[in-house]
């Protein structure tokens, strides 16, 4: 298969949405996406970039995408998040997330972070089999937490 992964241009942020929104209707989310065109636009290519995301691309189309961004972790130092990996339902299977994720370790070890990390659903099994063939830890004794607009607007309220 001739595909090719490349960093991501403003002009592609439609094309991630549109990925984003397919990966929130396979996680049995496909209402929870607020994030806008115009957000990751911005927030991607302003004047303080909040995330850096490569594509791949088959045929002059977008049918993948991998989003992270520096963390830093009071036993590791710098670090990367994986925020999401993504590809295309159809193009599942053909190679395309092993060439994100490749792009995604090289661009670590280029900018010296001391680990990259992420989440994966826990009835993902296709996907942990795959992180793990790569050598990846999944951490099945973590759980992660957040605390959404609501929860921060609610926690603010009770103290």
């Amino acid at each position: 298969m001739k595909h090719a992964i490349r960093l991501a241009t403003k002009n592609d942020m439609k094309s991630v949405h549109d990925l984003i929104l397919e990966l929130a209707i396979f996680e049995k989310e496909p209402n929870a996406v607020e994030v806008t065109v115009k957000d990751l636009e911005e927030d991607g290519y302003g004047k303080q970039p909040k995330f850096t995301c490569f594509v791949a691309e088959k045929n002059n189309e977008i049918v993948g995408a991998a989003l992270v961004y520096k963390r830093y972790s009071t036993w590791k130092g710098e670090v990367l998040h994986l925020e999401d990996l993504i590809v295309k339902e159809s193009m599942r299977g053909s190679g395309l997330g092993s060439a994100l994720l490749d792009e995604v370790v090289k661009h670590g070890r280029t900018i010296g972070v001391k680990r990259i990390s992420w989440e994966v659903l826990d009835w993902n099994e296709p996907a942990i089999k795959f992180y793990q063939k790569k050598g990846a830890n999944v951490m099945r004794d973590w759980d992660v937490v957040h605390l959404d607009e609501n929860g921060i607007e609610n926690y603010l309220n009770n103290i």
